[in-house]
């Protein structure tokens, strides 16, 4: 068991006025109360415990352990170029100004990857607390630092040297405004010192995120409890290659090698098992249980990227550019932080010359550029998650016929205001039985209420059970500094084999016209009777992992492609006769169809036409549902054939002022409610993105389907009759939202931006919120739209997701790139540079990318110099 530091010491009622939600973090009346009647009084006599955290930016600092002088020159978004004459030196540097300008966001993180939220937030944490401890991420984050390079393990270290030196000079109520409004509630907490595996267990999170289609094994089952299997594939449409293109159009398998000229192999059909009521109310649990996880980097299916690259002959430059936009959840301070690390002179002590979006919390440069090479990633998403129903009696799981022991282990959660609670941890050979953490089903839960203590002979029933293949230690680490360290396709290549969760696609660009597309990380090989689309009989050695994972030079790739250009945007990788199996849970391929459409088109693009792209605004399933409802002859009066009439015109493309684009999307909300609420249980009801996109093109060709018909009903519906009602309902939402004429629409007042700090700014205390949050930006694009803007359409036309930044690198010119962040540099809301990119992002605008030192000198606006600390006497 891991040894946990002492709780802080605090008043223990200030997290009891939280309780747990999937983005933030609600606060009770009482400390409502206390904190807006100290908050105004704090506003009275002085803003100063808002500004008091804002770092310094020039001048000379000192900083134990540097070996020598470090320059930090920050432009006019305060983004950091930092120089150095050793990698020690520029990544404690690193660490430094992340903890000046995130610290609060890398201390959040870290309480919840260590499941230790309820030190700081009491019994209102335990529950995410315990799924983090039952999964284990700081065990495993612990268990890796061991495996990781030297040089990694070197560059973790000097990192948490930086951050650790910032935070000794630094009171708590200096390094953020939020340590100041929570000390107002009672709280008396003094941040630990940062160390290697705090960096290490935030790629945990990552992976936790971007993890793949577990929801969707739970989804799936519980649609099949009303449904018949055909029903449930018409809701789980296949993958669409004839019309939207994989990534790696040609090649194959050939003694283990993927060979992108060679033919494909065969797959294989593995059965499905059945599912008993008691098996899908123990899956339907685990999915209420893993809900209440907090989302650090977003979550659904607006969760993915856009990244494509073109070679010399596809290019203005004459060279290749690269372009890259991650779609990520949306909130304050956003994912990214830019930030470039140069060494004065590249040298064996100092190798490092490179710049893009980094995480606070990790050292070196996720995306982006060095002076060779550039790269972009997206999630490929392959499924690397899968859910075992486990036989579980006593202390022991079946399997074949026999009875094997469950491995225990026992962990403490200390629990603020309250009695430690600890914590049993059951696991099988597939993984830990999650579904003890969930309150619903005490039949399978080691950790369900009760007044025995004895746990002997509890937990009788169905389990479940998570195997992911990041619940073991990885090499991720290494990837990311070998990467930013990468000058051809073969180093980066070799990088690329060490990603091993999340799997992206990485697409590749060089300064010798080269690019290319690599396809890592850690897949599971099953046996034969389990796809990984639902939840797997544990108790059937058939379903299990072999142990072994595709191997590296098996996974698709490809250099120089004939067309001249890659497009990764989510769809699937490679073809239906690809031999090793990733998942059949794709994104359709409609944002990488169109563009592939568009690039094709173009013929030669500038690095104006590759941002332009990243905003195209063009929805792909207007063009097949718009003449359906202009099909529509029986409306019933002008009213209604008001909205139509927008559509007879429209371009298909969704700007924020598009009244045509307001009332499409209503109509679409409306007709998924009026087509799927009636037979599907409300936790499967449509979120309306590319999945749904699939599933209502091929409605649309049977009018009388039964899915039409509302079973709530007497009569027998029809397609054009739920149109018909689907076209009426959003011209009276449109009335009830924004006007009575058309004319006055817009599809960015329904569409609309909410940055939020995911505690405080959750806190319902109006002066807390308007510090922290930026609310009420008027978008366009769309989910599943290259300018992939999404929203859920069971919740509202708000933006969830969006892209967390946009960059295009020239490699002809490394100073002509450009970028753009959701937000800005600093977490601090007095800063001036906390949401000063949000406009320019809104606006679809990018700020020059300044690379080689005199572009930096000549953008400088601040220049702070880190100077090796006296020794002491």
């Amino acid at each position: 068991m891991s040894e946990q530091p002492a709780a802080p010491d605090t008043d223990p009622s200030w997290w009891q006025m939280f309780t747990s939600a999937p983005r933030g973090v609600r606060w009770s009346a009482y400390a409502v109360v206390t904190l807006a009647a100290l908050l105004v009084l704090l506003l009275v006599v002085s803003v100063g415990f808002v500004l008091r955290p804002l770092p310094d930016t020039d001048g000379e600092v000192d900083v134990p352990g540097l070996a020598g002088e470090v320059e930090v020159v920050r432009d006019a978004q305060g983004i950091p170029q930092v120089y150095a004459d050793t990698d020690a030196d520029l990544l404690r540097a690193q660490g430094y100004v992340h903890a000046q300008e995130r610290f609060f966001e890398m201390d959040v993180r870290r309480h919840v990857t260590s499941g230790r939220l309820s030190e700081l937030f009491g019994s209102d944490g335990l529950e995410t607390d315990k799924m983090i401890r039952t999964m284990g991420w700081r065990r495993v984050a612990e268990q890796e630092l061991a495996i990781l390079d030297t040089e990694t393990r070197a560059a973790l270290t000097a990192y948490a040297e930086g951050v650790n030196a910032y935070l000794e000079t630094h009171g708590t109520t200096e390094i953020a405004v939020e340590y100041t409004l929570l000390a107002a509630t009672g709280l008396s907490y003094e941040p630990e010192p940062w160390t290697p595996v705090d960096s290490l267990a935030w790629l945990k999170a990552m992976a936790w995120d971007l993890r793949g289609n577990m929801t969707d094994e739970v989804d799936r089952v519980v649609a099949s409890l009303d449904h018949t299997p055909d029903e449930v594939a018409q809701l789980y449409p296949d993958y669409p290659f004839d019309e939207h293109p994989p990534i790696v159009g040609s090649g194959g398998v050939v003694d283990g090698v993927f060979e992108q000229n060679a033919s494909g192999n065969a797959t294989r059909n593995p059965r499905r098992p059945a599912y008993s009521s008691e098996m899908v109310d123990a899956l339907e649990g685990v999915r209420d249980a893993v809900a209440g996880i907090p989302d650090l980097m977003g979550r659904g299916d607006g969760i993915g990227s856009n990244s494509w690259v073109v070679d010399g002959d596809h290019s203005a430059t004459g060279a290749p550019l690269l372009a890259n936009d991650p779609h990520l959840g949306v909130s304050m301070p956003g994912i990214w932080l830019q930030m470039g690390l140069h060494c004065r002179t590249v040298s064996p002590d100092c190798t490092l010359d490179t710049s893009g979006f980094t995480f606070s919390g990790v050292p070196g440069v996720i995306i982006g550029h060095n002076a060779d090479i550039a790269w972009g990633f997206t999630n490929l998403g392959p499924d690397v998650t899968d859910l075992y129903l486990e036989k579980i009696e006593g202390e022991s799981w079946m399997q074949d016929g026999e009875a094997r022991p469950l491995e225990l282990r026992t962990e403490t959660i200390k629990v603020r205001g309250e009695d430690d609670f600890e914590l049993q941890i059951r696991e099988t050979a597939h993984g830990p039985l999650i579904s003890d953490v969930s309150q619903e089903f005490s039949s399978v839960g080691a950790n369900a209420p009760t007044d025995e203590p004895d746990l002997t002979g509890r937990g009788n029933g169905y389990g479940v059970a998570l195997a992911w293949t990041a619940l073991e230690p990885g090499t991720t680490a290494d990837a990311i500094l070998a990467l930013n360290r990468a000058g051809d396709w073969d180093e980066f290549r070799a990088a690329a084999a060490d990603f091993a969760v999340p799997a992206q696609n990485l697409v590749y660009a060089d300064r010798e016209g080269h690019i290319g597309y690599q396809a890592p990380g850690q897949i599971p090989i099953r046996k034969s009777g389990n796809d990984g689309r639902m939840p797997a009989e544990g108790w059937v050695s058939a379903n299990d992992w072999t142990g072994d994972v595709v191997p590296f030079d098996g996974l698709p790739s490809v250099l120089d492609p004939e067309e001249g250009f890659v497009v990764t945007a989510n769809q699937a990788v490679v073809g239906p006769d690809y031999p090793y199996f990733l998942t059949d849970d794709w994104d359709r391929g409609y944002r990488s169809t169109r563009i592939r459409q568009v690039l094709e088109e173009e013929g030669e693009l500038s690095v104006d036409e590759m941002a332009r792209l990243q905003l195209d605004t063009t929805n792909p399933m207007a063009a097949t549902l718009v003449p359906y409802l202009l099909d529509v002859q029986d409306l019933p009066s002008d009213y209604y054939r008001d909205g139509q009439r927008l559509l007879s015109d429209w371009d298909f493309t969704q700007p924020a002022d598009s009244a045509a684009a307001a009332y499409y999307n209503v109509v679409w909300s409306n007709l998924l409610r009026l087509t799927f609420h009636d037979e599907l249980r409300e936790d499967v009801w449509p979120d309306g993105g590319d999945r749904w996109f699939g599933v209502v093109e091929q409605l649309l060709a049977d009018p009388a389907g039964p899915w039409w018909d509302d079973v709530e009903t007497d009569g027998t519906e029809t397609r054009d009759d739920v149109l018909r009602q689907a076209m009426m309902d959003a011209r009276d939402e449109m009335t009830r939202r924004q006007a009575l004429d058309p004319d006055e629409w817009t599809w960015g007042h329904l569409h609309q931006l909410d940055l939020h700090s995911s505690t405080l700014g959750e806190s319902g205390i109006a002066p807390v919120e308007r510090l922290l949050n930026r609310d009420d930006r008027e978008v366009g694009g769309g989910s599943s739209i290259v300018d992939a803007t999404a929203w859920d359409a069971t919740e509202g036309y708000e933006v969830t997701s969006a892209p967390s930044m946009r960059m295009v690198v020239s490699l002809a010119d490394l100073d002509r790139s450009r970028w753009i962040n959701l937000t800005g540099v600093s977490g601090h809301p007095a800063s001036s540079h906390y949401a000063d990119q949000t406009e320019l992002w809104v606006d679809g605008e990018y700020l020059p990318w300044a690379f080689s030192r005199e572009a930096v000198e000549a953008a400088a606006e601040d220049t702070m110099t880190l100077v090796p600390a006296p020794a002491d006497d």
